[in-house]
Parts: C-alpha cells; structure tokens; sequence
C-alpha cells in the first residue's frame, strides 16, 4: 500500500511513517501543508491519503480543503483524516465528497495501533470510517421529529457500530448478541429510516445511514 501523509508535526509524520511501515505499507510522501499534499497525490497517486485537518499558514482547515480539493479531482482517491478534536462538520463536507474510501479519526487513535491500521487499510480498501466520538455526534444533534428518534437503544448502538464500518459479525462479537440478532436489527434500522430500497452492503449501506443523518 502506498501512502502520502500530510501532517506539520515532524515527529508525529515520522511516527505514523515508523508505524506504517512497520505494517508493510510504502510512504512515498510526507509533506506539512495543503498545496503539497495536493501535488503529492498528483504525482504519485497514491492508495491512501493521511491528512490533519490543521496545518500551515493558519492551522484552521487547511488540510481538509486540501482532502477535498483532492476529491474534487478524482472522488474516489482515498483519504483518512485526523484530528486532534471532532468537528463533525469537517466530517460531514468529507463524506459529501464522493462514495466511499474516506474515513475521520481522532488522533488519539493513532496510538491504538491495530486499530488505526486497520482503519487505514479499510479506507483504501473503498470503506468508511469514523472515529466513534464523531458518530455520537451525528447521532445526539438530531431534531425531535427526525425519525433516528423512533431507533430502539439497541437499535442506535447497531448504527453507530455500522458506522464505524463493523461487519454484522463484528457487531455481534462487540455487544454479544448473535448473527441473526444484528440482521433484524440491521433491517429494522433501515425498515425505520427508509432505506430498505437498493443495495444492501458494505460502505454503500454505511453510507447511506450517514447522509440520512446529515440531511435529515
């Protein structure tokens, strides 16, 4: 897999380098502000992306409108953000970016290593993932009548583990319950939001449960 990272902090790029390559990944650039990070992906073209949402000059929102000026240009490049707090609405302009291949993690995250290499390789692999603090946002800033309010307790932790990109079987693994348990509830979510209709699987299903939740 080979990687560009854009992050200012030297030490914290080399240890995300150190980390990824130690997992058999190529980094074939690491640079420390937007305009690079956009050349870089340009003349490498590169699996994945890893880009911090603050960088250089004015460490406000550099790097995300670098991820989507990527985006802008071919949509299905894969880029995985990281944050040192959620700003979910960095989060929402990412997913309204294109289908898939793009994922938001808190930084914190980096130190839970198989858990952030395995996020990396999801994203590149055409999945989404979210940092689960962004999720809680998602879900608890919804109107009264939004229909995400008729979602049993149950129903609402399905939903936040399929929006992290879990599999039905993960899911099950995680809060114990069986397969067929996170099936029902699985439909019953998208029976409840209206979105039983068209395909059923992976990051489309994922997807779609969070442009619902955006719009809504």
């Amino acid at each position: 897999m080979r990687i560009v990272i854009a992050e200012d902090s030297v030490l914290l790029r080399e240890g995300i380098a150190r980390l990824l390559t130690d997992a058999g990944c190529e980094i074939v650039a690491g640079v420390a502000d937007g305009p690079a990070l956009v050349e870089a992906v340009r003349e490498y073209n590169p699996d994945i992306s890893i880009v911090d949402v603050r960088m250089p000059p004015s460490y406000r929102d550099e790097g995300i409108r670098a991820a989507l000026e990527i985006r802008n240009e071919k949509p299905t490049s894969p880029i995985l953000v990281l944050s040192q707090y959620v700003e979910a609405e960095y989060a929402s302009e990412l997913l309204e970016s294109g289908a898939g291949s793009v994922g938001y993690l808190l930084k914190d995250r980096v130190a839970e290593v198989s858990t952030f290499i395995d996020g990396v390789k999801q994203v590149a692999g055409g999945g989404t993932v979210l940092d689960p603090e962004v999720i809680t946002q998602l879900v608890s800033h919804k109107r009264k009548d939004d229909p995400i309010t008729s979602l049993t307790p149950r129903e609402r932790e399905v939903l936040s583990l399929m929006a992290e990109g879990k599999t039905n079987s993960a899911i099950a693994d995680e809060i114990f319950i069986s397969h067929g348990a996170v099936e029902k509830h699985v439909r019953n979510i998208f029976m409840k939001l209206g979105l039983l209709h068209g395909e059923d699987t992976g990051h489309r299903r994922v997807l779609a449960v969070l442009s619902y939740l955006r719009n809504s």
